[in-house]
């Protein structure tokens, strides 16, 4: 009892977690698809691209600027002797350094954000915005560490993605179709920004006596650098086929293949935001050497995300022409690419998951791993783009195939990134079990069913056909594939054990 007690206050964490962000993937499906919606009906589809390759650049140097501290910041608070908010409020400065350094080079080179379009107004002052994605995100992070996953629910689920869809709508009507998009964003981002500084506050209080030091801000930036590496590559591998896509094809077909992300972009909230919850158990217990128990709660966390990413995909993915249809007709073309990059999502989950707890056991080899991914799908983009051309496929056959690419170098991550940490481990850290294939064999013949609907019936193949597929991969999941363990992500009230975790002391870990 002594081993199973804290064992089961881990999963308790992980399933609290787990609910609360499942949650927030609905609200927050229930948000982004009407921005989609306004977006591709009012804007339409190249207005569109032109805004997505903007943000694209903006929101890589934000990622670069958070200097890997988005997961960091767990091992900092566990590993010191400092008042926890004076921690948080270091690396809120040096998230704030390194935003004013990637803002200053996009305003001197605009046309990184714009390379095929003029810049207009105020659009050169769209990287200031850096500032209050970065800040969001250290945040929201130090929250996590105190398992307050529902603030980033609310922020990231709620408050980003409504206030991007109101205020896209409220301003096609009073300003220009051109610049809406990109205000609306900045709206969002700003209020994001609001919605994770307010309970950082409250939780962790003002920063009373804090004096940053030059010398351990440095020592925390160099610290992170292979962190923050690896999390710019694993965020670059999800955006590098709409960079790709920018260079070989018209706006038009990148505002298409846009909707396709964003939509397959849903499920992979799900997975990644797991991340802040998983961070603090996992160094608590390489805190401890516990090994087994490392692995434990990834192949448990792995499973989790599989199973939900499965579904999702299958739900979204065979009505794919009716979800992309319901942004427009002229973005039913990217229904191939919302397919592969569905499928892509699913494989990359074991890969995600295992990373959470490569980066604290070997963070240069999960380094090249994330670096040969990156390399491997570029390359694969490029000549599958190249070989469609050459067969003289449809432009929107050739556009898929960024997202196939994708799809083939996240499968190859996951497999080596599993197998690199089952061998450090010395235990299995895999999530796949067997009842997966008999649910996805349920969900398609249900599916299928579905797409036999005239084509003026796509709504119900929308309203009651993505319901029906998640209701019968669901059912055979929990006949056949959950345990006891996986049923407490689904229990509404914790046990006695499901207590927050203390803080724990954690030595550095490299390799």
């Amino acid at each position: 009892m002594s081993t199973a007690a804290p064992a089961d206050k881990d999963i308790a964490a992980l399933a609290r977690g787990g609910r609360t962000n499942f949650f927030g993937f609905l609200l927050r499906l229930a948000a982004r698809l009407p921005f989609l919606f306004v977006a591709g009906r009012f804007y339409g589809a190249e207005a569109l691209g032109r805004f997505a390759y903007a943000v694209l650049i903006v929101e890589f140097a934000a990622q670069l600027a958070t200097l890997g501290l988005k997961r960091g910041l767990a091992q900092q608070l566990s590993n010191t002797e400092k008042p926890h908010v004076c921690v948080v409020w270091d690396a809120m400065l040096v998230a704030f350094i390194a935003s004013a350094v990637a803002s200053a080079i996009l305003i001197a080179f605009p046309q990184a954000m714009f390379p095929n379009s003029p810049i207009n107004g105020i659009e050169w002052l769209l990287p200031l915005i850096v500032f209050a994605i970065a800040g969001s995100d250290i945040a929201l992070a130090a929250l996590a560490y105190q398992h307050n996953v529902k603030a980033t629910v609310t922020a990231r689920a709620i408050v980003e993605p409504w206030t991007i869809s109101i205020a896209a709508t409220l301003l096609f009507f009073t300003l220009s179709k051109r610049d809406g998009l990109i205000i609306a964003y900045v709206l969002s981002m700003v209020a994001a920004l609001g919605a994770s500084l307010w309970p950082l506050f409250k939780a962790y209080g003002w920063p009373h006596g804090w004096r940053p030091e030059v010398r351990g801000l440095w020592a925390l930036t160099r610290r992170n650098m292979p962190l923050a590496a690896a999390d710019a590559i694993e965020w670059g591998s999800r955006r590098i086929d709409i960079a790709i896509l920018g260079l070989f094809f018209s706006p038009a077909i990148v505002g298409i293949y846009y909707v396709a992300q964003q939509v397959a972009s849903l499920p992979q909230k799900l997975k990644t935001s797991f991340d802040p919850i998983l961070g603090p158990v996992i160094t608590q217990k390489l805190a401890e050497d516990d090994k087994p128990a490392v692995a434990r709660q990834v192949r448990q966390v792995g499973f989790w995300i599989i199973a939900a990413q499965v579904g999702i995909a299958l739900a979204l993915g065979i009505p794919g022409e009716a979800v992309m249809g319901l942004v427009g007709p002229n973005f039913v073309g990217g229904t191939a690419a919302l397919g592969f990059l569905l499928a892509a999502e699913a494989v990359a989950a074991t890969a995600v998951v295992s990373e959470a707890a490569l980066v604290y056991v070997a963070r240069h080899r999960n380094l090249m791993i994330s670096l040969a991914m990156v390399a491997v799908q570029v390359a694969l983009s490029i000549a599958l783009i190249l070989a469609a051309r050459a067969a003289q496929w449809p432009e929107s056959w050739q556009a898929a195939g960024p997202a196939l690419g994708l799809m083939l170098a996240l499968g190859l991550s996951s497999i080596l990134k599993a197998r690199l940490l089952s061998r450090l481990l010395g235990a299995p850290v895999q999530g796949w079990r067997w009842p997966l294939v008999w649910a996805t064999g349920a969900a398609v013949v249900v599916g299928w069913c579905f797409t036999l609907l005239p084509p003026n019936l796509e709504w119900v193949e929308l309203v009651f056909g993505i319901p029906a597929i998640l209701g019968a991969f669901g059912y055979i999941m929990w006949r056949k594939g959950f345990t006891r363990e996986d049923r407490a992500l689904f229990r509404s009230h914790a046990p006695e054990e499901d207590a927050t975790l203390p803080p724990a002391k954690l030595a550095p870990r490299e390799s």
